[in-house]
């Protein structure tokens, strides 16, 4: 896999940007909000997911790993391919779409061009667990390893309810200096006494 790009910008697009990496022109689609911020004869360097298909290599860049992150999270919900993960965070930021996720706003997903209801609320149900887990680049809030620990605990197949209760069970006794491995034995600690 292609993970980055960095290079100098030979055209520019509304929607992808030409990048000259070693002699080499790499086009890489790109949201409108990214093509904008690039300008040509100036380096740019972006976070890139390369799309497979039988016909085509299609490469995605993004100006940080966050909305890459996100677009290939979104892109494993049923019936959306890159195209449509694509406009999904040209009109929504991923904190936008994080909240849009948690309130079940079906009106600001239908924004996006190709997202339907019946499509938004698939975004929902499928993304709705595991969205929060994408992390943010340079952001460190207190619950961030909290919600690490719920994700590890679903992952491995408690129920989303008793994940939440026993990281609130032992997120308390912890204190705010535990790291992620103690919160996650105290957890298992905690459901298996149940």
């Amino acid at each position: 896999m292609i993970a980055s790009v960095t290079g100098v910008v030979s055209a520019v697009q509304p929607s992808a940007v030409v990048v000259e990496v070693g002699g080499i022109g790499i086009s890489v689609a790109c949201t409108p909000q990214t093509a904008a911020a690039a300008t040509k004869g100036d380096s740019l360097a972006l976070h890139t997911s390369l799309v497979v298909r039988e016909e085509s290599l299609t490469l995605y860049g993004f100006l940080d790993s966050e909305q890459r992150d996100v677009f290939e999270l979104v892109q494993t919900v049923s019936g959306v391919g890159p195209r449509t993960a694509l406009a999904v965070l040209a009109t929504l930021s991923p904190d936008d779409l994080r909240q849009a996720i948690a309130t079940e706003d079906v009106a600001s997903l239908t924004r996006v061009p190709g997202i339907g209801t019946k499509g938004a609320q698939r975004l929902i149900i499928e993304l709705k667990d595991r969205l929060r887990a994408v992390a943010r680049p340079g952001v460190e809030s207190p619950s961030g390893g909290q919600e690490t620990v719920r994700a590890a605990l679903v992952s491995l197949g408690w129920p989303a309810r008793d994940a939440d209760r026993a990281v609130a069970a032992v997120a308390s006794d912890a204190g705010g200096d535990a790291d992620v491995a103690q919160l996650l034995r105290a957890a298992l600690q905690h459901l298996d006494r149940r």
